[in-house]
């Protein structure tokens, strides 16, 4: 009989994932400034510096940004004004629009209180959450991403490097199932809630947000290409005191695609 897998902290994930992992190389983005018009009216200007930092408004941070398609940029940091959250910036400057997502985790107190409780108190299974806003670029008509179902049916495989391999099945418009085929989650399987918007034709920003160990994940995928991008946060381990925020990429297999008899 085979010992059953456990789930373990976000830091020993990204321990997992670093070795040979297949995600986009960094953009350098040095002497860039975009002005991001959020559609309630708010304007945030992000400037671009040659330490690979930014300037989002007058906070300077760290970035990540990656590019899975020309005029397509993924623009990934942890967010300024808020402890244990993050930013990320899906910005399509061919059409001049853009999604942002902010992501928040837990505190201790919120992360312990258990399913049966949330439940009790009317509150989603997740204490992880995620405020979609979108906008428009610099002087742009464009019009504004949208929530999408076109991935709804898909089973899907991702191969994040030459040891972590998942499989994900989008069930409806809350939640999807995944399992770790290979890999240091190997055996492990949940169903959590996740969100789908629609970028680009066959590009999707895929997020979602887990229930046990608290973790989002922010991730591109693209099904001209077959790859996705992205990243991962979560608390590095359980005394929650320093966070982890990793990049992730992989290469995509559609398995098949379920389509249901209507009612």
């Amino acid at each position: 009989m085979s010992s059953e897998a456990v789930f373990i902290q976000v830091g020993a994930l990204a321990e997992g994932f670093a070795p040979h992992s297949h995600t986009l190389a960094q953009q350098d983005l040095a002497g860039t400034t975009l002005a991001f018009h959020f559609a309630e009216g708010e304007t945030v200007q992000c400037s671009f510096n040659g330490d690979q930092t930014l300037l989002w408004g007058d906070q300077r941070v760290d970035y990540r940004a990656t590019g899975i398609r020309p005029g397509i940029l993924f623009i990934d940091f942890l967010d300024p004004q808020r402890p244990s959250g993050s930013v990320t910036l899906v910005c399509d400057r061919q059409q001049g629009n853009f999604t942002a997502v902010y992501g928040q985790l837990p505190d201790e107190s919120q992360a312990r209180l258990d399913a049966f409780s949330r439940v009790e108190q009317g509150l989603p299974l997740t204490a992880v959450n995620a405020e979609f806003r979108f906008g428009r670029l610099d002087n742009s008509d464009a019009p504004l991403p949208q929530f999408t179902d076109e991935l709804i049916g898909m089973r899907n495989m991702y191969t994040y490097s030459p040891t972590e391999r998942y499989e994900h099945i989008y069930l409806n418009n809350n939640f999807y199932a995944w399992q770790c085929l290979d890999g240091v989650e190997k055996g492990l399987a949940d169903v959590d809630r996740c969100h789908y918007v629609k970028v680009a034709e066959k590009l999707y920003l895929f997020v979602w947000r887990e229930k046990i160990i608290p973790t989002l994940g922010v991730v591109m995928i693209d099904l001209q290409e077959m790859r996705t991008d992205g990243k991962i946060l979560g608390y590095q381990g359980s005394d929650f005191s320093s966070l982890s925020n990793f990049a992730v990429g992989a290469h995509a297999q559609i398995l098949n695609t379920t389509h249901y008899p209507k009612a």
